[in-house]
């Protein structure tokens, strides 16, 4: 598969797991979640962050799917990479 069609690919990729966060003032104070759950996309990411399996993650939360973990970490990385840094000064 050519460069161009590749990154087309995993950018369509991308949105379609754009929408299984769900962003609303009304669900966990506005906290980013799963889409139709209260489980915080922070949550699964340290849960990833902290080595623990996706089977282990799906047994603690079955109305998820292994999608819906990848969802997390995808919104999680692009939110680190729109990141703006200021870096300090040191004394």
């Amino acid at each position: 598969m050519p460069q161009s069609e590749l990154r087309s690919e995993e950018t369509r990729m991308e949105a379609d797991f754009y929408k299984r966060i769900s962003i609303d003032p009304k669900v966990m104070v506005g906290k980013p979640v799963i889409a139709g759950t209260r489980i915080p996309v922070e949550m699964l990411v340290r849960m990833v962050g902290q080595g623990i399996p996706d089977s282990e993650i799906l047994e603690d939360f079955p109305h998820i799917t292994v999608d819906d973990i990848r969802a997390a970490v995808l919104y999680a990385a692009a939110l680190v990479a729109n990141e703006e840094i200021h870096p300090l000064q040191t004394v």
